[in-house]
């Protein structure tokens, strides 16, 4: 299936933002798009560039690209405005200028969301969670444990990595993550060193099925991916959540943003609120 239209995320910082923002806006079509992003748009020369690129796609595509800026330079905007030939939606113009009126404030006009990275202790933080739930992965340490804001139990290949990352990266939470394995299942007890940290575990879980997809693909035809065997572990694992009243939840439909998010509701709400 070809794209049906193409999309542009441009901004004079990285356009993480701006992609984030259009994403939301653009899941809510059922369409095929294919997206370019292009960063760092900070003076006017890059913008009568990016203008080309648009409206070239417009010239091949037969249909206006649609174009999501966060520009907050005032030149650089007024480029893209008048040359840009496809549909274009900025963002800090709808919702920033309307906001200054509201609030009888005007914004700082901040360039991405650190203006000054030396200076922000939440990047600093983040760095920090990412370093430690890098050194926390799949049970490599038990050290400082109890610095950890969250740690996250499941079997192999049930979300614990992705999710720790995405916890680090997004809320700078420190989040270990440790494997349920058989011997665990044997002593039908958590991992000892878990034991004293009970109230920050949870649990991932995935439906058997799902499971062996998954670890198909990396080891194909093993017992490690059997259906059999991820039937037991899968069983055995949720077995032992319940019997240690850790609350849990199955990954088998949810994307990592779901799965963080319900893990903030349980563990700690007050990260949800800024």
């Amino acid at each position: 299936m070809l794209p049906s239209r193409t999309v542009f995320f441009i901004s004079d910082g990285t356009g993480i933002t701006a992609e984030t923002f259009g994403n939301a806006i653009m899941a809510q079509f059922e369409l095929k798009a294919r997206h370019v992003r292009l960063p760092f748009i900070d003076s006017a020369d890059k913008a009568h560039q990016a203008v080309r690129q648009i409206n070239h796609t417009a010239v091949l595509e037969g249909k206006k690209p649609i174009v999501f800026t966060t520009l907050v330079n005032m030149e650089v905007l007024g480029v893209i405005k008048a040359g840009c030939q496809g549909m274009l939606l900025d963002m800090f113009g709808t919702f920033v200028r309307p906001l200054e009126t509201e609030l009888g404030l005007t914004s700082n006009h901040r360039i991405g969301r650190f203006s000054d990275v030396s200076k922000s202790k939440e990047y600093n933080d983040r760095i920090e969670a990412i370093n430690f739930s890098l050194s926390h992965d799949d049970g490599q340490s038990n050290r400082d444990l109890e610095s950890a804001d969250v740690i996250l139990v499941g079997v192999s290949r049930s979300g614990k990595t992705p999710t720790s990352l995405y916890l680090a990266m997004q809320y700078g939470l420190k989040a270990a993550n440790y494997p349920l394995i058989p011997e665990d299942f044997e002593r039908r007890q958590l991992p000892p060193a878990l034991v004293p940290h009970r109230q920050k575990i949870f649990g991932l879980t995935i439906l058997p099925d799902r499971l062996s997809e998954i670890r198909n693909e990396r080891r194909p035809n093993s017992r490690y991916a059997s259906i059999e065997n991820c039937r037991a572990e899968v069983s055995n694992a949720e077995a032992m959540m319940r019997r240690a009243g850790i609350r849990w939840l199955s990954t088998t439909t949810k994307s990592i943003e779901e799965i963080a998010t319900t893990i903030l509701q349980e563990i700690m709400p007050d990260r949800l609120t800024y």
